[in-house]
């Protein structure tokens, strides 16, 4: 969550020794902003975040809120063929989740009511609050924790089966291996924040939506030397089934830097490397 203020361009990033806001941070102080975070990671709590949004208020001189969910908020629902294309209006079932409780269905639910007590609070408060919902963030940051998904998203290289799992539990529940790379993300906070005129509400932040299959056929031939199986592929999507598209954020003018496979790869293979993911 970033809050800015109107006359000393001052930016508060919540959970700064975090992936996405380590890379923020780096940003804004880069095009001027004075910077205040916490030194603590924030729990993705609806209370925590109440108690920031309470202090903008009390502050008085916060210019917008902008609240970093995640599309799993959006996509965690039962989905039946391949007509699922999902918008800002789309959530996660929360009473399905809650009742199946397999895999990580607990980070949806938790997404899913941190983002409508937030709206309701701002609405309550007269807060300008702007959601946006990134997917599956990839990519190099300053961050060096190996605690995100790139291991999942790396590991038709890397070979961990372990890591292949979460990756193919990605797909299942989202319909999709739906990826957008942390630069992305964290100029889409600062567009929000700077440029006139764009609403509150929410916002898909997706850069492209791919499957395992897929994925593992470009990878075996761009990167020949992992040495990438694509025959484990059997009971995975062979395309899309909900695809996540960025309309509503792209019809307000923001452009993604990373919208391919290649692109987004060409990052990642280096990024693994340094985090020893990969052998160098």
């Amino acid at each position: 969550m970033a809050a800015a203020g109107d006359r000393k361009k001052t930016a508060c990033v919540t959970g700064g020794n975090g992936y996405i806001a380590s890379l923020l941070i780096k940003m804004l102080l880069e095009k001027g902003y004075v910077v205040k975070t916490t030194k603590e990671l924030i729990e993705p709590a609806v209370q925590g975040t109440l108690n920031v949004l309470r202090s903008c208020v009390k502050a008085g001189t916060v210019k917008r809120v902008v609240l970093t969910s995640s599309t799993a908020a959006v996509s965690s629902r039962p989905l039946e063929g391949d007509g699922n294309v999902l918008d800002e209006e789309s959530w996660s079932d929360v009473e399905y989740l809650s009742a199946k409780r397999t895999g990580l269905w607990a980070y949806p639910v938790s997404k899913v009511l941190l983002e409508k007590a937030a709206s309701e609070f701002a609405e309550e408060h007269g807060i300008s609050l702007v959601t946006l919902c990134p997917s599956v963030t990839v990519g190099e940051a300053p961050d060096r924790k190996v605690y995100t998904t790139v291991p999942a998203i790396l590991s038709l290289l890397s070979g961990d089966e372990a890591e292949l799992r979460v990756l193919k539990g990605i797909e299942k529940a989202s319909g999709s291996v739906p990826l957008v790379h942390v630069q992305d993300v964290c100029l889409a906070q600062l567009f929000v924040v700077e440029k006139e005129g764009v609403p509150d509400g929410r916002y898909i932040c997706n850069g492209l939506d791919t499957t395992i299959a897929e994925t593992a056929k470009f990878l075996a031939d761009k990167y020949p030397e992992y040495n990438v199986n694509t025959d484990l592929f059997g009971e995975g999507l062979e395309k899309p089934i909900a695809p996540l598209p960025s309309t509503k954020l792209i019809n307000q003018g923001f452009q993604f830097n990373y919208n391919t496979l290649a692109e987004i790869y060409d990052d990642m293979v280096g990024y693994g490397k340094t985090l020893g993911i990969l052998p160098n």
